[in-house]
């Protein structure tokens, strides 16, 4: 039996999940196909991938994963699926439509919040 890492700054997510119990939401940010098949099978409750698109909101993003890559990491994992980076009004349909169980939007939402926030909850119902 493998014993969790859980000494930092490469805490596993089992060790992760036995700190915060299995009541809590956890979750794995990924950015290509391997590391979404490994964070598949870890006790994580959903998975994330992207950048889908360029994004303005960190400093050295991860290589872009475009929809070809949400529709990809929707074929490699049952878990919820959240698409994030570079998400917008604009493209969050075509992210849903390629796989993806949600999105998580940064810098579309901040010129606006509440106008954007509605606008997103009408486009993605």
């Amino acid at each position: 039996m493998t014993v969790p890492t859980c000494a930092w700054p490469l805490i596993s997510v089992e060790c992760i999940r036995q700190m915060i119990g299995p009541d809590r939401w956890l979750g794995v940010s990924t950015h290509n196909p391997e590391q979404l098949r490994e964070a598949a099978l870890t006790p994580a409750d959903y998975l994330a991938i992207g950048p889908v698109f360029a994004t303005s909101s960190k400093h050295k993003p991860d290589p872009v994963v475009g929809l070809e890559g949400v529709w990809r990491a929707r074929q490699l994992t049952r878990k919820p699926l959240v698409a994030i980076g570079g998400i917008t009004r604009a493209n969050a349909a075509s992210v849903m439509e390629a796989g993806a169980d949600s999105v998580a939007v940064i810098s579309d939402l901040l010129r606006d919040p509440r106008k954007s926030a509605e606008e997103f909850f009408r486009i993605l119902r």
